[in-house]
């Protein structure tokens, strides 16, 4: 991917510009590669948001933004790091190579599998740049280069969430390629594998058809869900699944919450009213299912079975999620609404197991987004509707 010394200098000059505006001053400059300059600005701009660290390397090339918009995030890909090591990985979805440059650190050799010759380029030409001279770039379909490859110690697969019209897919048997159909190859060839899977499936129903699971990581970035990885072993025990939720923060620390599912087996109790605490469970914690599990850890009381909301009368500071003091606990009947509400303009609203939704609410209430007041509208385990009025602690 040879580029003349004017496109190259183009793209250092203008690198804080405006793309749109760079792409319709083409004839300005006969020289440079227009529609290539303005794909490298836009992907180091996205690059410094979502994977600074590249974004900070000079020379680094960037491909069209679809691959751009699907690839992980430095924060995740660090994570995902952080869990496997070994003599050799290989990486049968490639990509633009993020996850398998992170993975690789932790390995003497790595192999970068992808069928797009042109990420394949790009690869090749970004590795070295980044000091992995260790990881070998293959420009071919990943089940195919296994089924001849020696076995490995870790394999890796992003299977591709998008179908023939570009649209998104969740399901497994719905991506490409369907990694319940392969795990016998991907067992055969490697000791364990991490499959990175959409954050909107249902856990449940990937380990449904999923055999040979030993841990399942679930994976937010400041609250809100972003990958769910599955970790399949040779000698994992499907019922002793172990499930890790993460939620990565902002200023580099972590919400870490481990459970199986024989613990969310267990009963857990219930609250007669809302006490003086409230908590909210973090993303990753409510896809991962430990509903029981958080209430039993943390000695807390849940509101409902379907709530998802916990209390307490004292506060737990280390709880993993938002924390709240309760100011009020009131129905929706006019009086009441009323008096705990009154010249309130404003509130962020959040519906926990009740019938209307949070759109609705704002219109009935008439309150706008924002502030410092939070209500949760929900449902007691009496069956009673309310909401709590409270503030964070």
């Amino acid at each position: 991917m040879k580029h003349t010394k004017a496109t190259i200098e183009f793209i250092k000059e203008h690198i804080a510009d405006d793309p749109s505006k760079l792409a319709l001053q083409a004839k300005k400059y006969p020289d440079v590669n227009m529609p290539f300059a303005v794909t490298q600005i836009v992907g180091r701009k996205i690059a410094m948001e979502k994977v600074p660290s590249w974004g900070n390397t000079d020379g680094i090339l960037y491909p069209k933004h679809l691959s751009m918009e699907q690839c992980s995030s430095e924060i995740t890909a660090r994570y995902k790091s952080s869990l496997v090591k070994g003599n050799t990985l290989v990486d049968i979805t490639g990509g633009l190579g993020i996850d398998c440059a992170f993975l690789s650190v932790n390995f003497q050799r790595a192999v970068y599998v992808e069928r797009q010759a042109e990420l394949c380029e790009i690869a090749s030409s970004n590795f070295p740049l980044l000091g992995l001279s260790h990881i070998d770039v293959v420009n071919g379909d990943g089940v195919e280069y296994l089924s001849r490859t020696e076995k490995v110690d870790w394999i890796f697969i992003d299977p591709a969430r998008r179908n023939e019209h570009g649209g998104k897919v969740i399901a497994i048997a719905d991506c490409e390629p369907n990694v319940a159909e392969i795990s016998d190859l991907l067992l055969s060839k490697a000791e364990k594998v991490m499959i990175k899977l959409s954050p909107m499936l249902d856990l449940s129903l990937a380990l449904h058809h999923l055999s040979f699971v030993k841990e399942v990581h679930v994976v937010s970035v400041a609250n809100e869900c972003k990958e769910l990885l599955v970790i399949l072993a040779n000698d994992a025990v499907n019922s002793k699944v172990s499930i890790h939720c993460v939620n990565l923060l902002k200023n580099g620390k972590a919400q870490t919450f481990s459970f199986d599912k024989e613990e969310e087996l267990q009963g857990c109790g219930y609250a007669p009213k809302v006490g003086r605490y409230l908590y909210e469970p973090n993303a990753s914690i409510l896809k991962g299912g430990a509903y029981k599990s958080i209430s039993n850890r943390y000695n807390l009381k849940k509101l409902h079975q379907n709530s998802h909301l916990y209390t307490s009368d004292e506060l737990i500071i280390d709880f993993p999620g938002r924390k709240f003091e309760c100011d009020a606990v009131f129905s929706l009947n006019k009086k009441e609404l009323k008096t705990n509400l009154g010249e309130i303009k404003q509130a962020n609203i959040t519906v926990r197991n009740f019938p209307s939704s949070v759109a609705e609410l704002r219109k009935r209430l008439k309150l706008l987004d924002g502030g410092d007041i939070y209500l949760f509208a929900t449902t007691l385990v009496d069956e009673q509707k309310v909401l709590v009025k409270c503030h964070k602690c």
